[in-house]
């Protein structure tokens, strides 16, 4: 009798699935319980973004901005036209929670179609690829950060079925498949193209794997002609979305790079912390020290002892070795490291700084970068462990060498469980001081009159709106201008608020050293309450004796 072997989202499949559902639940429920789905600044700025597509004087997709990308908040918006999903961050953490029950099983299919190859899967196979998907779904940082609306998740899923994909193509590719290889490479296209619209990871992926299929290509003979023309479809629909992004970019800011040089670029954002805090961040320039950094950081999402931390490096690079050197059929998964020279590079050139509580400055700051390369370590630790049960002959060696992986597992992840899980921590420690601010000028600005109009900037706290629950079409801001004119509009909303605020509005907020501080013309404004809190600079609230008729 002949197996058949089984593709797509079998019963198997369909089970990963729902286990990784119900963890993503109770993890979500954890965490909202506890009132820490808003830790991060990034993910308030995030949901807020998101809002003003649909809650703002100028609503619309200008309200999208630059430097971010607009997938994950476009996928936010559905949910958030609640008002208690937008206060609450609920609207926010549904699409990573979506993400996340993808990628996990992303994982199982990755690791299990590589493993098989042509033939029906093995016993030892299947373990490998359960595997894998248990170490990437009960990872405690991952378990967080999908509880959250920050886009590392997303781009995680969208990041592990491209690989699916592009395995997929290679062994069709092999086995002289040209339909299979065609649907294989624009199912993978369309991946690609949803990871560059959600973080800049994804335009050195595409690029990758675009010279990668050319070698595959290259290499089939016999396939060549149609198989070219099927890598064309494939490039186009994968550099479509950093066509699209540069194109909004040109029509709406006049800069095609304007997320990479304007103001609120990462660049932008180095340099004044440069200004504020260091002359240089490590591993600025220095691609090796970065390279440790970023490496360190994926280590500490993994685990918090360091003996374990290299446990996990060791399995990372045999799976690697084995990959390459052993079952060379495995080579594809060898694609899962680019977040390392991604990562590498981008700190060192990309004013990408990483900070890692044990390493200087002592601090925390993009340690949840780590978390991209925890796939890597899922997928090459699951074949290890297969190379190592392919070899093994007596059952208890085999019994050993499992047992070995799950005691790895269980003291790594509860050793990040009893210290709390490093993304966790670095939200919390970097939080304490916003949350302080942004809850006490709400609980100031509740007691304004509730139909007042406000003028404001929501760059650093627009949190405070957020709680308080008042509309963002309520509130002026730097987002209600026409921004392709620069260096800025006289006839935008905004600038004819800062230049006359007692036409539009009824309180001013300025917080020191914000644009409305530096720009509001002040004459006739009543200073009404200054908001001090420990950390973060004074808040003031105006009064601009605007008779409302």
């Amino acid at each position: 009798m002949t197996v058949q072997r089984t593709d797509g989202w079998d019963r198997e499949v369909t089970l990963v699935s729902q286990i990784a559902a119900a963890a993503s639940l109770l993890s979500f429920l954890y965490y909202f319980r506890h009132g820490d789905l808003l830790l991060y600044g990034d993910a308030v700025a995030h949901i807020n973004i998101a809002r003003r597509v649909i809650d703002s004087r100028t609503p619309g997709p200008l309200q999208l901005g630059t430097v971010w990308l607009p997938l994950p908040h476009l996928l936010m918006v559905p949910f958030l036209i609640s008002d208690a999903a937008w206060q609450t961050g609920i609207g926010g953490s549904i699409p990573a929670m979506f993400a996340y029950v993808l990628a996990t099983t992303g994982i199982f299919r990755l690791v299990r179609d590589c493993l098989r190859g042509r033939e029906p899967a093995s016993v030892s196979t299947r373990i490998a690829a359960w595997l894998a998907a248990a170490i990437y779904a009960a990872n405690p940082n991952l378990l967080y950060l999908q509880a959250t609306a920050m886009t590392e998740v997303l781009y995680s899923a969208l990041f592990i079925w491209s690989l699916v994909y592009g395995n997929e193509f290679c062994q069709a590719a092999e086995q002289l498949d040209r339909t299979r290889a065609g649907s294989s490479l624009r199912k993978c296209g369309w991946c690609l193209a949803g990871a560059c619209l959600t973080r800049y990871d994804g335009w050195f992926l595409a690029g990758a794997m675009s010279l990668v299929f050319a070698w595959v290509i290259v290499r089939s003979h016999d396939n060549r002609t149609a198989l070219s023309r099927s890598l064309v479809g494939f490039i186009l629909l994968a550099a479509s979305a950093p066509l699209l992004w540069l194109g909004y970019n040109a029509l709406v800011y006049r800069d095609p790079l304007e997320f990479a040089r304007g103001p609120y670029s990462a660049r932008a954002i180095e340099q004044k912390a440069k200004a504020l805090r260091f002359s240089s961040y490590p591993g600025g320039h220095d691609p090796k020290v970065s390279f440790s950094y970023f490496l360190k950081a994926a280590e500490s999402n993994m685990a918090e002892n360091g003996f374990e931390q290299k446990i996990w490096l060791g399995l990372f690079a045999v799976g690697t070795g084995i990959a390459v050197l052993i079952w060379r059929r495995l080579w594809p998964l060898v694609l899962v490291v680019i977040p390392l020279p991604f990562y590498t590079l981008s700190v060192a050139y990309g004013s990408v700084p990483i900070y890692l509580p044990r390493w200087w400055p002592f601090a925390y700051y993009n340690v949840r970068f780590g978390t991209e390369l925890i796939p890597a370590f899922a997928v090459f630790a699951a074949v290890t462990i297969a190379w190592g049960l392919s070899r093994a002959q007596a059952t208890w060696t085999k019994a050993a060498i499992l047992v070995g992986l799950v005691a790895l597992v269980a003291t790594s992840y509860g050793g990040v469980w009893k210290a709390q899980p490093i993304c966790y921590r670095e939200a919390w420690a970097n939080s304490l001081t916003r949350i302080a601010l942004e809850k006490e000028l709400a609980a100031t600005l509740l007691k304004l009159p509730p139909d007042s109009d406000l003028l404001m900037y929501l760059g650093d706290h627009v949190g405070a709106l957020e709680d308080a629950g008042i509309p963002l079409r309520r509130v002026i801001n730097e987002g209600n201008h026409r921004p392709w004119k620069k260096p800025s509009d006289p006839e935008g909303l905004w600038e004819k608020a800062l230049a006359d605020p007692l036409r539009f509005v009824d309180y001013v907020i300025a917080i020191d050293e914000d644009p409305v501080e530096e720009r509001v013309e002040r004459r006739d404004l009543v200073s009404v309450v200054v908001v001090h809190t420990l950390g973060q600079a004074p808040a003031t609230i105006y009064w601009t004796h605007r008779q409302k008729h």
